[in-house]
């Protein structure tokens, strides 16, 4: 790819914040304490999780950059960095969760495959970029187009991104439907902005080229797809694919390794032994989540009043009707109060409101005594996290929703 490059090792990776929890070095994988999760509701970058599967690519000339898009459409084009950047510009707020986000927990009912990820796979930001579906047209692909004349169906986006071992080297791909792509109301964007830093940068080479040219030029947001990525609101963050390095119309789903064999949800009697990739479908939308991030499990708190706060948030563009909290083991529940922007009242559905995005909620209660302190969320579509994880199990660990858990016992806090 001109301009974009997958390096072989590590030698070259960016900086990351010290506070980061490291649950792979290499390839990087890591997230920030539960509690930076509620510090804000717009996720500063650096506390952003970091999700790898190889070495992080790198830019040699961002003015060669461009995306290829081909397959079964009429005219194939090649799109420059300088082009994707003069389309309409759109800003939308979206929340980003691993699959695996919460994996540990459902570890301890029974072994899971992957990355170890406590409850901070997640992250919610400003994305900025040009909607795909604006890009499509201008290939000839109109707007609510679910087929093309040539028979293409998906959309394929394939990375820069070499994967070491489940792609053996190759790219890291997945794909959407075309009818979600050429859908504007899916706000599905090429990204190059993330809480508007990586467009400041992009001026600045502008104006000094040089500074294109030094080491430091992507370390501002290398690991989230620096210079151009996805962004599929309301999806598992698997299919938001970063460093991107073409984008192929086809007519199947894209048959790569996190399409096919991995990210497929299925329930607890199946196990290595007895699995069939084939009869379960892609995983897209992720279910209702809630997280408790104020406290941590088995923490010492002082008796008293106690600010319980976390994040609710619902795939598929659902808002988030009802947060409850338990704090006596789920015998009864109080509702928490939920918000977005500051300012803002939050009305699940509202116009005012970010539907691709978490709330975050609250609630400050009186605790005597050591207790289990429990949260649940209940989306816009009357979906409810289950209670048990035990009743969604499974063999890779993903779509840990079931309801949070956080038990504290009194004694001496700082807090």
């Amino acid at each position: 790819m001109p301009g974009l490059s997958g390096p072989s090792d590590y030698s070259q990776e960016p900086s990351r914040h010290p506070c980061l929890h490291i649950n792979a070095k290499e390839p990087f994988n890591a997230e920030p304490p539960r509690s930076a999760l509620v510090s804000s509701y717009v996720t500063p970058v650096e506390l952003f999780f970091k999700r790898n599967h190889g070495p992080i690519p790198l830019v040699d000339d961002i003015e060669r950059y461009c995306v290829d898009i081909s397959g079964l459409i009429e005219t194939p084009k090649k799109l420059y960095f300088r082009d994707i950047r003069m389309l309409p510009k759109y800003n939308v707020t979206a929340t980003l969760q691993c699959a695996g986000n919460r994996r540990t927990a459902m570890s301890i009912t029974r072994k899971v495959k992957g990355v170890g990820w406590d409850v901070s796979a997640i992250g919610n930001a400003v994305w900025g970029g040009a909607k795909l579906a604006d890009i499509l047209e201008l290939i000839g692909v109109p707007k609510l187009t679910s087929c093309t004349q040539s028979g293409g169906k998906h959309i394929e986006f394939v990375s820069v991104d070499k994967c070491e071992v489940e792609e053996n080297g190759g790219p890291y791909k997945a794909s959407i439907p075309l009818s979600q792509a050429t859908n504007p109301e899916a706000d599905v964007l090429l990204a190059y902005e993330m809480n508007g830093e990586v467009s400041n940068f992009y001026l600045m080479i502008i104006f000094f080229p040089t500074l294109g040219k030094t080491r430091n030029q992507t370390e501002l947001n290398k690991d989230h797809g620096y210079p151009l990525r996805v962004i599929v609101p309301g999806v598992i963050g698997a299919r938001s694919v970063k460093w991107l390095d073409s984008i192929n119309i086809i007519a199947e789903e894209c048959q790569g390794f996190f399409m096919q064999k991995d990210y497929k949800m299925f329930p607890p009697s199946v196990d290595w032994g007895n699995i069939n990739w084939n009869t379960r479908k892609p995983q897209m939308d992720f279910p209702v989540q809630s997280v408790i991030c104020f406290l941590e499990d088995m923490q010492s708190i002082k008796p008293g009043k106690v600010r319980i706060s976390g994040y609710a948030v619902s795939g598929g563009g659902r808002g988030i009707e009802r947060v409850d909290v338990s704090i006596d083991g789920g015998k009864t529940w109080m509702e928490a109060t939920r918000f977005q922007k500051t300012g803002i009242p939050y009305i699940a559905g509202g116009i005012s409101n970010d539907k691709w995005a978490w709330v975050l909620f609250e609630l400050t209660v009186d605790i005597p005594q050591s207790t289990e302190i429990i949260a649940k969320a209940v989306d816009s579509a009357a979906n409810v996290q289950p209670e048990k994880v035990q009743d969604i199990w499974n063999l890779r660990g993903i779509l840990n929703t079931s309801w949070h858990r956080v038990h504290v016992r009194i004694g001496h806090s700082n807090m």
